[in-house]
């Protein structure tokens, strides 16, 4: 398999070019690479909780939707073997829409019968990213009061699988009105 270019290279938030057409020969983009993420809602999303938690950026980045599903992964493993299945909902609150491309150009030996340079140099499609502003949340965690240390501990481990920095706000729920 190929190796994944560096982060860097994807990093900025710019303005995607993406050309998708019912004419075949005016549309660019060949085709949209799967997605690894394999669920957005974990737990229990019915029951009534106590507590939020949410992670939010603290700058306008893309992330890789690997990025995101290893988090998704990390962060649930430590709710689920403590609580169960049911003392807590998590939803990632991202999609990745946006396609990564890549044209790759070859060095070395026999390099000029493999690449064409810069000629019709779109690229193909290699990945896709969730483009996410500044303050903008990525997960969100909902939990009773006395397992909000385990929830903070779970989005620290979300947050330490991904770019950049993010903060956790905490906000307190109000119970449903009984009428």
């Amino acid at each position: 398999m190929a190796k994944l270019r560096k982060f860097a290279a994807y990093r900025n938030v710019e303005r995607p070019y993406t050309r998708r057409s019912k004419f075949k020969q005016k549309s660019f983009v060949r085709a949209i690479p799967a997605m690894n993420i394999v669920r957005f809602d974990m737990g229990n999303p019915n029951k009534q909780f106590s507590h939020t938690l949410e992670l939010k950026s603290k700058s306008a980045l893309q992330i890789r939707h690997n990025a995101l599903e290893s988090a998704r992964q990390s962060s649930n493993k430590v709710l689920e073997a403590v609580l169960g299945k049911t003392l807590y909902h998590m939803k990632i609150m991202v999609y990745p829409h946006h396609i990564l491309r890549e044209n790759p150009l070859a060095s070395g030996a026999g390099a000029d019968r493999m690449s064409t340079g810069m000629k019709m140099s779109f690229g193909k499609s290699i990945s896709v990213a969730a483009r996410i502003r500044e303050g903008q949340t990525i997960v969100r965690v909902k939990i009773n009061k006395p397992h909000l240390k385990l929830a903070r501990t779970a989005l620290k481990r979300f947050s330490n699988k991904l770019p950049c920095s993010y903060s956790i706000v905490e906000t307190e729920n109000k119970p449903a009105a009984a009428n």
